[in-house]
């Protein structure tokens, strides 16, 4: 039996870019049906009837037609806002950030269920107020996780020895995350890295996100361990995400 034509899903819209006089495009992320691109027909007429309601940051009721090309949009409702993080410019690209990697790591048409949760629980924490940064530390080790590729920040990634706490060592993203002194590895790949950072690093990888939001840290050790996931997550997505421009911009003030 062939599959019905006109199909429904929850969503999150990932990215978008706006196709003719009148149309859009969108990539969305579903639970089931994982990452999809659709078209939004007329929709930036100002009579179109989905009006503002296909827009990021929103989890979304759509039902949808198969096309040869995209799926096509033909009703959209808001099932949950998160209108908070749009008032908070850091907040509003942090999640940006956190909805291009989603893009970047996922699968055409592959479901995607656990993503799926992961991005609406970090939509959630930045409206609820968390700090911009933590919440996307946390998000990066989750989302390395779900990919098979966490970090590790407890044993060297070449003898599998847990390193003690005062125990001297090397950041090295291209093989996995740390390495003791017995394996100096490649010099180009390293990445400075002291012990505060590194027990910032086992705070996201053990704690909640609540219990990491509410430790007091100088910023050096926080633009430590950002720096660090960042060429960790560099090294995973093969390149830096588009977003971290308009973030650094946003963070500095320029």
């Amino acid at each position: 039996m062939p599959a019905p034509r006109v199909y429904k899903t929850t969503a999150i819209v990932l990215s978008r870019f706006d196709l003719g006089e009148a149309d859009r495009v969108v990539t969305l992320l579903t639970p089931h049906d994982g990452k999809l691109k659709a078209i939004a027909k007329g929709i930036r007429r100002p009579q179109s009837r989905l009006g503002g309601s296909l827009e990021p940051f929103a989890e979304l009721h759509l039902v949808l037609a198969h096309g040869r090309t995209f799926d096509v949009v033909t009703q959209a409702t808001v099932r949950h806002a998160w209108l908070a993080l749009r008032d908070r410019l850091e907040s509003t690209a942090t999640a940006w950030y956190l909805s291009e990697l989603i893009e970047r790591s996922t699968e055409e048409r592959a479901p995607a269920p656990r993503l799926y949760d992961l991005l609406v629980d970090a939509l959630g924490h930045l409206d609820a107020g968390l700090p911009p940064g933590r919440v996307a530390r946390w998000f990066e080790f989750r989302l390395t996780d779900e990919l098979g590729l966490r970090p590790e920040v407890d044993r060297c990634v070449e003898c599998d020895r847990r390193l003690e706490a005062d125990e001297p060592f090397r950041w090295v993203p291209a093989l996995g995350g740390l390495l003791c002194a017995a394996h100096p590895g490649p010099i180009a790949e390293r990445a400075s890295l002291s012990g505060a950072g590194l027990r910032l690093l086992k705070a996201y990888r053990h704690m909640e996100l609540d219990a990491v939001a509410s430790l007091r840290l100088p910023p050096a050790v926080e633009a430590e361990a950002e720096q660090a996931m960042r060429l960790f997550v560099r090294h995973v997505l093969e390149r830096d995400a588009r977003s971290l421009a308009f973030l650094d911009e946003v963070r500095t003030g320029r």
